[in-house]
């Protein structure tokens, strides 16, 4: 009799955008009785999550964004799921889509299965597609499916376990039938290479390899689980979700593969005896009902009203099909909202986790950024509130306050990241907004010396004002900053009036010939001359600023820009379209190699204009099948004839 495990589990469906993930979703859900109530839907922008309940067992699952610019959210899911559910199409071609998400699931150690979707659809050997997937993980996969055909398509299916064939039926159960004369040859060679790669982590199946002594599909059943729960394997199931192909047969294989919750709470190092213990994967703020913290429950119960630290529970759901369901406590294995914890942000740790290692997934570094200010000035105030619950929500949104520009900054992970978080500050929080392109940071520069005299001479009644200053203004080498020198001797300038000439030439190339900050600037005071009565701090401020603004124009002076050293991470085979559009914006290709630890990815190294980054991440996105991504850093500044 083959082990099913018991109690609350939770799946996460994942993949690449438009593989078919929410129809998936969706489907597996009518299959279980519960057909899924469409409520507030945000375009494939966040998790969703719904219950249900098949063969007596109740299920969460959880419905992931696949773009990659929503990764974060759903690595979030992933962190507190049993085992994930990897949507992929049939084509070969599309496998290295799944490389950034097979490798988090790798990192992470979580147990996945992979669903061929759109078998109606297959033109190739699903072979082939098993292999291309291979490529992207060192977790073997093993095929539990071979697709029967009939002329050019796809009608039924032969499981390489239980030895038995089944014809699809759309929207219904899949007939069983007789297994095809011409399909066992291929259903021996599949089995095998199943038996094979299990038999890796099995003594006695080896021993029987060996022997040349066929297992049972008791015993393939049992140790496949094992190893499928583990983490050690990833089986391969076949299926359509539009017509409804392969749903119970899912089903099935997620009721006997998925690791029960306290098996998940031992590869976290959970232990099973202690107070409550969760943790936040997903917050959302939804107005008049304050805000949720969907969590998952590590150890319950969690009863309404607990206390975590100073953050009381204030309200209990569950997921239901539309709108959650109040409940009273949560059991362990249990994904709940709970209510009314603010200030407690995603990911965090809701009791004392002890030993347990619940790791939750770092956000992603911005990519892509947006200044934006209020459409209506008197919402100023509302909106430092507006973006704080937004970042809340999604920590793989930035705000930075830029002290130069002025500028409110948002950054994210793309174009549509930021689109959905903009409209989302309107709809939710009620703050309308604009955006435009931050401004760059440039900076100016000096090529020459120059000695400059200004006088400053003026009576009006009373006390005047008078101060007289020679300065030697030179250009230092690139990052050498601000420096004053003083040179004065025989008291023509009295020493304390020297400290305001300092700082007056510092605040002056503030605003240079071009309107932006004058660097790596040295300015000497070299000669001058003061009046016993009329002589002041004022007056030599003053002075100091008229040589200033007369002296760089005659400086030979230049615009600078930042350059940013780039990290592009791209899969191999598009090394030479990410090296284009890098030199096609004036960057300097420094190097590339092979991105550590990601199997068939590259990074490439190069240094460009800051500037050129606004939508660096649009175009390399467009040249590699939506997978590229960077990282940047300041390196320095450097002289540019383009005037911004």
């Amino acid at each position: 009799m083959v082990h099913v495990p018991t109690g609350h589990r939770t799946a996460a469906i994942v993949g690449p955008y438009g593989s078919g993930k929410t129809t998936l979703f969706e489907a597996l859900l009518a299959a279980a009785g519960s057909p899924r109530k469409r409520g507030a839907d945000r375009g494939g922008t966040e998790v969703h999550i719904a219950s249900c309940t098949f063969m007596d067992e109740p299920w969460t699952l959880l419905d992931c964004p696949g773009s990659v610019e929503f990764a974060h959210a759903a690595e979030s899911a992933l962190a507190v799921a049993d085992l994930a559910i990897v949507v992929c199409d049939p084509a070969p071609a599309r496998a290295p889509t799944l490389a950034p998400l097979l490798h988090a699931l790798q990192s992470a150690g979580t147990p996945f299965l992979v669903f061929v979707n759109r078998m109606d659809q297959l033109a190739n050997p699903v072979r082939e597609t098993v292999a291309a997937l291979q490529g992207m993980t060192s977790r073997p996969l093993v095929l539990r499916q071979v697709p029967i055909r009939e002329g050019e398509h796809v009608v039924g299916y032969v499981d390489v376990v239980s030895e038995r064939a089944y014809r699809y039926r759309k929207g219904e159960p899949s007939d069983l039938i007789s297994l095809p004369a011409e399909m066992l040859d291929r259903e021996k060679e599949a089995r095998a290479g199943l038996v094979e790669v299990l038999a890796d982590h099995d003594d006695g199946l080896l021993e029987k390899l060996v022997e040349d002594i066929a297992p049972s599909s008791d015993e393939i059943f049992e140790r496949l689980r094992l190893d499928q729960s583990e983490g050690a394997v990833a089986s391969c199931l076949l299926g359509a979700a539009e017509p409804g192909w392969g749903l119970r047969r899912l089903w099935k294989a997620l009721r006997h593969d998925t690791p029960a919750a306290s098996e998940t709470a031992r590869r976290h190092d959970v232990a099973e005896q202690g107070p409550p213990l969760g943790q936040v994967f997903r917050s959302v703020n939804t107005g008049q009902g304050g805000k949720l913290s969907w969590t998952r429950v590590w150890r319950g119960p969690l009863k309404d009203g607990a206390m975590f630290g100073a953050a009381r529970v204030g309200g209990l759901w569950k997921p239901g099909n539309g709108d959650p369901v109040k409940v009273a406590e949560a059991a362990t294995g249990e994904i709940v909202a709970l209510g009314r914890l603010d200030g407690v942000p995603t990911g965090a740790v809701l009791g004392d986790p002890g030993g347990a290692f619940l790791d939750f997934p770092a956000p992603p570094e911005p990519v892509y950024s947006l200044a934006i200010e209020t459409a209506d000035r008197k919402d100023d105030v509302r909106l430092s509130a507006a973006l704080r619950k937004l970042t809340e929500e999604d920590p793989s949104l930035g705000i930075e306050q830029n002290a130069e520009t002025g500028e409110t900054v948002l950054s994210g992970q793309g174009e549509i990241h930021l689109r959905s978080a903009v409209e989302r500050l309107g709809a939710a929080f009620g703050v309308a907004v604009k955006t435009h392109a931050p401004q760059v940071p440039f900076r100016e520069a000096i090529r020459k010396p120059v000695h400059q005299h200004a006088r400053l001479k003026r009576q009006t009644g009373g006390h005047g004002q008078f101060a007289d200053v020679t300065l030697d203004i030179a250009p230092l080498p690139r990052g050498e900053g601000f420096r004053f020198v003083d040179k004065i001797v025989g008291g023509v300038v009295p020493r304390n009036f020297i400290p305001a000439v300092g700082e007056a030439a510092e605040e002056a190339a503030r605003k240079g010939v071009f309107g932006y900050p004058v660097v790596d600037l040295e300015v000497t005071l070299v000669d001058g001359g003061f009046h016993s009565v009329d002589s002041s701090d004022m007056a030599f401020r003053t002075a100091t600023r008229m040589a200033i603004q007369e002296a760089l124009p005659k400086a030979d002076p230049v615009l600078l820009e930042p350059i940013s050293h780039v990290t592009v991470s791209i899969p191999s085979d598009h090394l030479a379209a990410a090296q284009r559009v890098l030199t096609g914006r004036r960057g300097q290709i420094l190097g590339y190699g092979e991105r550590e630890s990601w199997p068939g990815w590259d990074d490439v190294e190069a240094l460009v204009p800051q500037t050129e980054l606004q939508d660096l991440i649009i175009e390399l996105r467009s040249a590699t099948m939506g997978l590229a991504t960077y990282r940047h850093r300041f390196d320095h500044l450097a002289e540019t004839h383009a005037r911004k």
